[in-house]
């Protein structure tokens, strides 16, 4: 089954009920994939955090619309996620097609957010609040320790509910 999100919404809302809804159906997310509209995000540079928080999620990027896309803007878009040492694949989109659309649809996660994962991620913490391995932790410890949920940084609030990584609404540089 193929889910696509709505491209004018807020991406990180509809991530965060992602995995809920795939489970309450019996299902598993396979594979995460992101279509950047390159000309509107070189236009736009503000939109380089959607674009960006929109990569944490995915798997797969997929560079579409790169006619009359300065180089260096894509090289340095690029780099950008090169840099920040992104699992994820990048892979440029010609006459509507990707060259190897398998290794596109392979289901080996290649997404930074763990918020997709089977399994819960634990953080640990030691009687000062520093952050320890899961593999240092004895049995003598474990009174000292304390183990809390990952949060996903891009789902993690403020004490009034807004998120602490904001993103722009799209829908703003979209036209009508």
């Amino acid at each position: 089954m193929f889910f696509i999100a709505d491209g004018r919404r807020n991406p990180l809302d509809q991530a965060e009920v992602f995995k809920p809804w795939v489970e309450a159906q019996g299902g598993e997310i396979a594979r995460v994939l992101c279509i950047v509209d390159c000309a509107l995000v070189e236009k736009n540079p503000p939109l380089v955090a959607w674009v960006e928080a929109c990569v944490h999620f995915s798997d797969a990027v997929l560079l579409n619309r790169r006619e009359g896309v300065a180089n260096k803007w894509l090289s340095d878009f690029q780099g950008r996620f090169t840099d920040q040492f992104m699992p994820c694949l990048f892979e440029f989109v010609k006459n509507g097609r990707v060259k190897n659309p398998a290794l596109v649809l392979d289901p080996l996660a290649r997404r930074m957010t763990h918020a997709f994962d089977a399994e819960q991620d634990w953080i640990f913490t030691d009687s000062e609040g520093d952050v320890i391995d899961e593999d240092e932790v004895t049995d003598d410890d474990e009174e000292e320790i304390e183990a809390t949920p990952e949060i996903d940084p891009y789902f993690v609030r403020d004490a009034a509910g807004r998120r602490v990584k904001k993103i722009p609404d799209i829908a703003k540089y979209l036209p009508g």
